[in-house]
């Protein structure tokens, strides 16, 4: 009995362990206003890649079916994560646009 409910946690957090993780950038970087305008246009960018990336973790994986299937707390741990990481993403990337238009950036 002890055996079952112990292969049946380790299940649990093998599953939450396989969870998407996408990287959650922080809002403000260390040197951000000393960026120039075609630096500032790269981190946009960048940050960009880190929201889609974000974004395609929520979507139907295999790893995501499997989590919901079996194991449902794993999917809401993926999409809190994947939230969390989308949010961050947009609040970095309208804080570079603001360092941008400060410095007279054009084509942002």
């Amino acid at each position: 009995m002890i055996v079952k409910q112990l292969g049946l946690i380790a299940f649990g957090v093998t599953l939450l362990g396989a969870c998407a993780n996408p990287e959650v950038v922080s809002k403000r970087q260390a040197g951000d206003t000393a960026l120039t305008c075609d630096e500032i246009k790269k981190e946009i960018a960048e940050t960009e890649s880190f929201e889609e990336k974000a974004r395609s973790e929520k979507g139907m994986t295999g790893t995501n079916v499997a989590a919901g299937l079996l194991f449902w707390p794993a999917l809401l741990v993926t999409y809190n994560n994947v939230g969390e990481a989308v949010d961050a993403a947009k609040d970095r990337r309208e804080y570079l646009f603001e360092i941008g238009a400060e410095k007279g950036c054009k084509g942002l």
